[in-house]
């Protein structure tokens, strides 16, 4: 016994070495790393090179949920307030309506692919509706990709919080399959789901709010505060799912919580989650790799494929479409989220359930899920980085490089020492003077420790100990790095530079354009919030005229600092624009464009077809007044306040002096019906310069 328990530590460290140094060779080659984790599982198990044979599918559920649990917790501890404020309503409509879409979208497509009852299809497609949050987490912020803002911020917060939505609707229709379906069915998963959300919600916050009070109020030893940390975030995991709530929604509110308080020692608490979030992510797929049967794939390897193709390029845009299509997002913001749509080890995760409660479909399922995961980490993890520059979303960064260590303060003081190595290139290696509300405290030079006020000038090369308050470190960030990637680039940021307040009517008189007359008391800062739909971020362009406005600086709240100006726009590369993905106000400038379309057509069909503004024959035009003096008859009228039979003699009567001459009274009775129609048309497509096509 004792040396089977030896010879699974052994197997155990020798995998999670192997996982290790794997990563290596992903960062070389670009590999989603987490999939890497996933082929050592693999090698490892019975149809691998580790011939280990491992079939305990609730042994399985159990590791993957504490791991889960624990890289809940940590992505709402290092979500910034700030960011949950400008992502919270399209992440959370993402997070239950859109996940709900793809169940429905994906359970159709499986219950015609795989050939299983419906309620089986839908099960398979809750199994898989929701995007893996490790995976996001690692891609966005492992990844390097520089995004918006808001789009980052929505990914990030999507992926946290639409895993509980996916496992009710598992665990539900895991019972309805079970139990069968009852009278009340839609009440009781209304009921459930109220309840799971409402607990989870509450019990996150109370439970984050009772791990600050109690770090921040209990001496505790600072090596024993990230670990009573992490005991107390899967106690509260375990409590609320015992009471009904939703385990994984209350770690991660809790971890929010936590995360944006005031907390002791919270710089050893977040170096000890980085630690442990990586070690759950390898045990966690690692294990799910050796739960699964390669040899046994080949029998869904087809339908796995249809399916992940499916979601990647159906279900997954559609719903992100349905759901952002009112928050104005920009066509390539929106397919660049759809396209992050990853699935991983949650889906995995999830297609254990119905193995563990003796669903007889449960093999199929959980074998369909692992090829849909590993399609999705194939095709969407190893091109997402392509695919937001194919979109133009990558935007510049705010500084460059930055050379830091945090450390802690005894107590409970408001003040952090920030450790900076000073680049070369830097702000302060450059004469920048430090804020006075940052104190520096030591100097570190060529193995020496110098005092600050003896140091004279920062030299690049020094090791600077600065005190601060934690909300300022990002200041300083700007100071002590090194110059950002383009940040001289005029392609980038355009010819030249001015204030935001600058009116655009005068940049267009000196630069020859026309201005619209709505925009003439508008400054530029205005055109880009306008024109951005508010959401500036550094380095968006605007097109105006024959220049296009270019965001060069921008404040924490992204303000307009500095705006460029680029007097050539062919030198920028054009953004592609996605013909799909349309927003809620581009539907609607599509819909009153096809309103007057079709009134346009409606008034020239009924303008040609009035006899009396019919044109004239040639006969007429050459002189001959036949056509005029001819029988009525043969003329009808249909107009009553039209003469019937004009005389040339009378229409130049003095006296009617409003009476045109010949050549103005033929004019006037020839229209121009195809005319109207271009000028109805041209009218409807066309925009003041610089508007949003």
């Amino acid at each position: 016994m004792i040396e089977s328990m030896n010879l699974v530590i052994l197997i155990a460290s020798i995998l999670v070495v192997v996982a290790v140094f794997t990563s290596l060779v992903s960062f070389r080659v670009g590999a989603p790393l987490l999939l890497v984790f996933l082929f050592v599982g693999l090698g490892a198990g019975e149809d691998g090179i580790g011939g280990i044979m491992f079939d305990n599918a609730p042994l399985a559920y159990f590791i993957g949920s504490i791991a889960l649990a624990l890289i809940l917790f940590d992505s709402g501890f290092e979500t910034q307030l700030r960011t949950l404020k400008i992502a919270a309503a399209p992440s959370l409509v993402l997070a239950t309506i859109g996940v709900m879409i793809t169940t429905f979208v994906i359970g159709g497509v499986t219950w015609l692919v795989l050939d299983v009852p419906w309620l089986v299809a839908l099960l398979f497609g809750a199994i898989v509706s929701s995007t893996d949050a490790a995976a996001v987490f690692f891609l966005l912020r492992v990844g390097g990709i520089n995004l918006r803002d808001r789009t980052r911020s929505t990914l990030e917060v999507e992926s946290g919080s639409n895993d509980p939505m996916a496992v009710f609707l598992t665990i539900s229709l895991v019972e309805l399959i079970i139990l069968g379906g009852g009278d009340n069915i839609a009440v009781e998963l209304l009921q459930r789901f109220i309840l799971q959300i409402g607990l989870g919600t509450v019990f996150g916050v109370a439970g984050g709010y009772a791990l600050v009070q109690m770090i921040n109020r209990v001496k505790l030893e600072p090596g024993l505060v990230p670990i009573i940390t992490m005991a107390c975030a899967l106690a509260l995991f375990g409590a609320t799912s015992i009471l009904g709530g939703s385990g994984f929604l209350a770690v991660y509110v809790a971890g929010l919580f936590a995360g944006n308080s005031k907390m002791h020692m919270s710089v050893g608490v977040r170096r000890f989650q980085h630690v442990t979030t990586w070690l759950a992510q390898i045990a966690m797929f690692v294990t799910l790799g050796l739960l699964a049967t390669p040899s046994e794939f080949g029998a869904v390897i087809v339908p796995g494929v249809i399916l992940a193709l499916v979601l990647v390029f159906v279900a997954r845009p559609v719903a992100v479409w349905l759901c952002l299509m009112f928050f104005n997002f920009s066509r390539n913001d929106t397919a660049f989220i759809s396209w992050v749509g990853l699935r991983g080890a949650v889906s995995i995760l999830l297609a254990i359930v119905p193995m563990v409660e003796g669903i007889p479909e449960g093999q199929l399922l959980f074998n369909t899920a692992f090829i849909v995961v590993i399609t999705s980490l194939l095709l969407q993890g190893w091109t997402i980085r392509r695919v937001a520059k194919w979109l133009g979303i990558i935007v510049p960064p705010r500084h460059g490089p930055v050379d830091r260590i945090d450390l802690e303060l005894p107590g409970n003081a408001n003040q952090e020492i920030v450790v900076y190595r000073v680049h070369e290139a830097s702000a302060v290696a450059t004469g920048q003077r430090i804020p006075r509300w940052a104190r520096p405290s030591l100097i570190l030079r060529d193995g020496a420790s110098l005092r600050p006020h003896s140091a004279g000038h920062i030299q690049a090369g020094d090791q600077v100990y600065i005190i601060t308050p934690p909300r300022h470190v990002e200041l300083l960030d700007q100071l002590f790095a090194g110059p950002a990637e383009g940040a001289n680039d005029i392609d980038l940021f355009g010819d030249f530079s001015f204030p935001p307040d600058t009116h655009i009517a005068d940049i267009g008189r000196l630069y020859g354009f026309a201005v619209d007359e709505d925009d003439a008391e508008l400054t530029v800062a205005d055109i880009l919030k306008r024109d951005l739909s508010g959401d500036v971020e550094l380095g968006d362009r605007v097109p105006y005229g024959t220049v296009e406005l270019i965001v060069r600086r921008t404040d924490d709240e992204h303000g307009v600092i500095e705006v460029g100006l680029a007097v050539e726009q062919q030198k920028a590369k054009p953004k592609r624009r996605i013909p799909i993905f349309q927003s809620r106000a581009e539907l609607l400038e599509i819909w009153k464009d096809w309103q007057k379309r079709k009134r346009a057509e409606k008034n020239a069909a009924l303008t040609a077809g009035t006899p009396a503004t019919a044109l004239p024959t040639d006969d007429h035009d050459s002189g001959s007044d036949d056509e005029l003096t001819g029988d009525p008859s043969e003329n009808p009228v249909t107009d009553p306040d039209q003469d019937a039979n004009p005389d040339p003699d009378h229409l130049s009567s003095p006296s009617d002096p409003s009476a045109p001459d010949d050549n103005s009274a033929d004019a006037a009775k020839t229209p121009a019906p195809t005319a109207a129609k271009d000028d109805a048309d041209t009218s409807s497509t066309t925009k003041a310069p610089g508007k949003k096509a």
